[in-house]
């Protein structure tokens, strides 16, 4: 686990106040996410204008930025797959990342549906 630098937390106590180090130096930096996922098995073109492969290791999130991988983790299994963000979404309920056919088969959520995952920024 990486924590944010002395000079980023110092930065962010000038701007907002002392309150705001003492958070930020307990947060890392890259801190996972932990919620709802799905996975979609159709589409013809993704978000970044890429044709959406069904069996690629690929994933739509809300925010990130296209490009970044992540492993997603099946909290149930244990098992993960890294993926690449080339979509946005999911627009549904609160599920945090739709994984494409490929990358749900590899962490076994395709009977279910839905899986409670970890998702975290390498």
């Amino acid at each position: 686990m990486r924590l944010l630098n002395i000079e980023t937390c110092l930065a962010a106590t000038a701007a907002a106040g002392a309150a705001t180090l003492l958070l930020f130096a307990t947060l890392p930096a890259n801190a996972g996410q932990t919620g709802v996922a799905s996975y979609y098995k159709s589409g013809k073109v993704t978000a970044n204008g890429e044709r959406f492969k069904p069996h690629g290791m690929t994933a739509a999130h809300r925010k990130l930025p296209f490009g970044t991988k992540v492993r997603v983790t099946h909290l149930r299994t244990g098992k993960s797959v890294v993926v690449r963000i080339n979509d946005r979404g999911p627009f549904i309920g609160k599920r945090i990342i739709d994984l494409s056919l490929g990358a749900a088969r590899r962490i076994g959520m395709t009977n279910s549906g839905v899986a409670r995952v970890r998702v975290d920024v390498l």
